[in-house]
């Protein structure tokens, strides 16, 4: 198996870089997994154009080799360049597939009929159509890691190494210092739920791809 950070991602606003506003675009880190046959790209987060060079820049591949497209949560900033990939097939976990396509009839119930907005809602629930449930494994090593808090339907891939377990965890780790505090992400659909997801993963997982960060060794390997 290989695992490769394609995009380092970074919030909009990092409080413990003394931010008291956004400042910068959000996108969020985006990594490539490959086992086998599989080739699965886990939130496509930069402009089609800019991801698919970086693919190339990255991983010494073509991004049409990508079979498969994993989101960690619906929210925007994690699949910019979800629709470049018609080649493969998309998943994210069906809680958070239900919970997009509620959000999405409220809007179009609240929406008028001939507006901007409204054909914006139907391109994304366009989108959201072809998002398949994610099975529980793609690969015998790569199974899906169920994160709720930060959304409702909040999930990662969970890669058993010979040696070692790695958890690719989208927001429910939104930076390194944000896991070496113990602090979530303001705004979570429930908070508790994300606190706990941190302690799992405290206990759980040797290295950590978070949402908006590089790739990091979990402070309990070495003793923290």
């Amino acid at each position: 198996m290989e695992i490769i950070v394609v995009s380092i991602g970074t919030l909009s606003q990092n409080s413990f870089w003394q931010e008291t506003h956004a400042v910068r675009t959000p996108h969020a880190t985006t990594t490539l997994v490959r086992d086998n046959e599989r080739v699965i790209l886990v939130d496509p987060s930069l402009p089609a154009q800019a991801l698919e060079a970086r693919i190339t820049e990255r991983a010494g591949i073509n991004a049409a080799a990508v079979t498969d497209i994993f989101l960690t949560n619906w929210r925007p900033a994690h699949r910019r360049a979800l629709a470049a990939f018609v080649h493969a097939s998309w998943w994210m976990l069906e809680s958070e597939i239900q919970t997009a396509q509620q959000a999405l009839e409220r809007a179009t119930i609240h929406t008028p009929g001939n507006s901007d907005d409204r054909r914006v809602i139907a391109d994304e629930k366009s989108l959201l159509a072809r998002v398949k449930p994610a099975p529980d494994k793609f690969t015998q090593e790569v199974g899906i890691f169920p994160l709720p808090g930060y959304t409702p339907g909040q999930c990662g891939l969970l890669l058993e190494l010979p040696t070692s377990t790695v958890v690719i965890a989208g927001d429910a780790v939104a930076t390194a210092a944000h896991f070496t505090h113990g602090r979530v992400l303001p705004g979570c659909f429930d908070i508790e739920q994300a606190q706990e997801c941190l302690t799992e993963l405290y206990n759980l997982a040797d290295m950590i791809v978070p949402g908006h960060d590089n790739l990091f060794v979990n402070p309990r390997i070495a003793g923290f």
